[in-house]
């Protein structure tokens, strides 16, 4: 015996045919009263033999050389049955059909004659059998032939069935292979790039090419081809939707900007889910794109990582029901690609924007020094010379005044050197290397009252500061000092308090405020003409937050003083929680 993995259908045809033989006999014989002879015992063992044929079908088996076996098995029982018995002419011409019967199923039209023939001329040479000899020849040989040519025909038709499916299946083979290589180099081709207005033209331009794989109008400007889609990417920038890429769209909607707040456009952001629809004339948004008025079929899909929202693609089509579900899963795969390209590009432009930013976080460091050395040391040091030189002239005059303004020459020198130590322990402080945090804020309270008379109020605990690592201590320790000398400088502030603590609804977010009650400002109009000062402080302090990861704050008004809130993260689990809420907050 031998197995294949498929059924063979042919054997199922032949025993459910030979079952319809022998029930046709059994009745017959039943009929005429001939059920019970010895010469029946034949039939039971056509039924055994056809259950074991059935129990094959059943496992996919065949008998070595299995259609002769079977064909010459019923050859001979129904040729043994007819001389053995003594069975009426209708039971004789029944159970002669059935090798004819299944010598068609195996081998169609010419198994069918080969067999029809000896069969007909049995009936002529044998005179014993019950049977009419002429009437059962002719109609012996009309059966095979008629039986047959249906037998030929419906092999003949299931082969080319067969075929057809073979050729369909290949070419969904080759249509999916295509489609499989044409998403890989669409995932290579879009990662690879680091510019964002690359990547959104590549990604409408790989749609098309993803979609003209299944497409029987191929790129064709028919109402069917791949080229009457329009395609527009809207991007998401300053709370509004702008058309940052598109296709097949005219010179006036390129300029459309969207606020995202009606329609399918803000159910799309809600659900976060891709949509189908048939129309956007009832859109308060889309309606304005004159380029979709034709189409009848459009889909919307959304770009969005966690709550951050990068974007929203939109494809039209002329021809309704366009959009299929395959169709739709396609570019959906295009667009999670456009996505990671898109924050790959994104993550490059941080790089490269914090790069510009360190590198301007320096400049303006060596111009603070420059500034603070030539306003401080330079001209502490210049005075020096001079009273020096003064001293020099009066030594043989007047030795008492002499005295008098060496000593006025010593404590300027005494100031000088606590200016540059000064100015060398906000460069770098080396008790925060040293002691931590907490010591370093200690001694930016000390120093300010040393040197300024302010006074400088701090509640911290030191289980949480010592929590911070260096790197995150140095950049809070910067802005710390950066809110306190702005304090000093600009605000006349008589009093500076800094608290360092944690928030009540996570202890790995460090909550660092530093509140003054000087003289404030109206942070809206400093924003609005930051551009026009000299000064980068709130500018250092929100860069450096960034750095942090952290959430800043800024509260103030005129003659209310001003308070600097913020917050840092100590793990990636408090980053996103703190985020989360950022933008939830914003959102309402």
């Amino acid at each position: 015996m031998y197995r294949s993995e498929s059924p063979f259908i042919v054997d199922f045809y032949v025993v459910s045919l030979r079952w319809i033989f022998l029930l046709g006999t059994t009745i017959s014989l039943a009929l005429v009263g001939q059920l019970i002879q010895p010469a029946n015992l034949l039939l039971i063992l056509f039924v055994a033999w056809n259950l074991f044929q059935m129990w094959m079908a059943g496992q996919s088996q065949r008998l070595i050389r299995h259609r002769e076996i079977s064909l010459g098995f019923d050859i001979s029982l129904a040729v043994s049955f007819s001389l053995l018995s003594n069975p009426s002419p209708l039971t004789t011409f029944l159970i002669l059909l059935l090798p004819i019967s299944t010598a068609a199923l195996y081998y169609n039209l010419k198994g069918s004659l080969l067999t029809t023939f000896p069969i007909a001329l049995l009936h002529i040479i044998d005179s014993s059998l019950p049977v009419n000899q002429n009437f059962a020849m002719f109609y012996t040989l009309v059966y095979g032939f008629l039986f047959g040519l249906t037998s030929q025909y419906s092999y003949n038709q299931i082969q080319k069935n067969r075929l057809w499916q073979i050729q369909q299946r290949e070419k969904q083979h080759i249509a999916e292979t295509t489609r499989i290589r044409t998403i890989y180099n669409l995932s290579t081709t879009l990662t690879s790039m680091l510019s964002y207005n690359r990547v959104l033209d590549a990604a409408l331009d790989l749609s098309v090419d993803a979609l003209s794989i299944d497409s029987p109008a191929g790129r064709s400007n028919s109402p069917d081809g791949i080229e009457s889609i329009v395609s527009v990417v809207l991007l998401h920038k300053n709370d509004v939707f702008e058309i940052a890429s598109s296709r097949q769209l005219t010179a006036n909607d390129k300029f459309l900007v969207f606020s995202g707040n009606a329609g399918i456009l803000n159910e799309v952001r809600q659900v976060v889910q891709p949509l189908v629809f048939d129309s956007t004339r009832n859109d308060p948004e889309l309606t304005k794109i004159e380029s979709f008025t034709p189409c009848n079929s459009f889909y919307c899909l959304p770009m969005v990582s966690g709550y951050d929202v990068y974007g929203i693609m939109l494809f039209g089509h002329p021809q309704k029901g366009y959009f299929t579900q395959e169709r739709c899963d396609i570019l959906g795969i295009v667009g999670r690609q456009a996505l990671v390209a898109i924050q790959n590009a994104k993550l490059y432009q941080d790089i490269s924007d914090e790069k510009e930013k360190i590198a301007e976080v320096e400049e303006e460091t060596r111009k603070k020094l420059a500034r603070d050395l030539h306003d401080g040391p330079t001209q502490s040091v210049t005075a020096i010379a001079m009273r020096v030189n003064l001293a020099r002239r009066m030594l043989s005059r007047d030795p008492v005044m002499t005295s008098e303004e060496l000593v006025k020459i010593e404590d300027l020198a005494r100031r000088t050197t606590k200016e540059i130590r000064h100015m060398l322990f906000t460069l770098r402080p080396i008790i925060l290397e040293t002691e931590g945090l907490a010591a370093a804020v200690r001694a930016i309270a000390e120093k300010m009252k040393e040197m300024y008379d302010k006074s400088v109020i701090i509640k911290l605990d030191e289980k949480i500061t010592s929590r911070i690592d260096l790197s995150k201590s140095g950049v809070i320790f910067f802005i710390i000092d950066e809110a306190v000398n702005n304090a000093r400088k600009h605000a006349n502030a008589e009093h500076v308090w800094i608290t360092i603590t944690t928030t009540k609804e996570n202890s790995d977010i460090v909550d660092i405020e530093v509140k003054d009650d000087g003289i404030g400002f109206d942070l809206a109009e400093v924003n609005k003409s930051y551009d026009k000062r000299g000064s980068l402080g709130l500018i250092n302090l929100k860069e450096r937050t960034e750095m942090l990861n952290g959430v800043l704050n800024i509260v103030s008004a005129p003659d209310n003083g001003t308070t600097i809130h913020l917050r840092v993260p100590l793990s990636d689990e408090a980053a996103n929680i703190l985020h989360n809420h950022q933008h939830k907050t914003k959102t309402t």
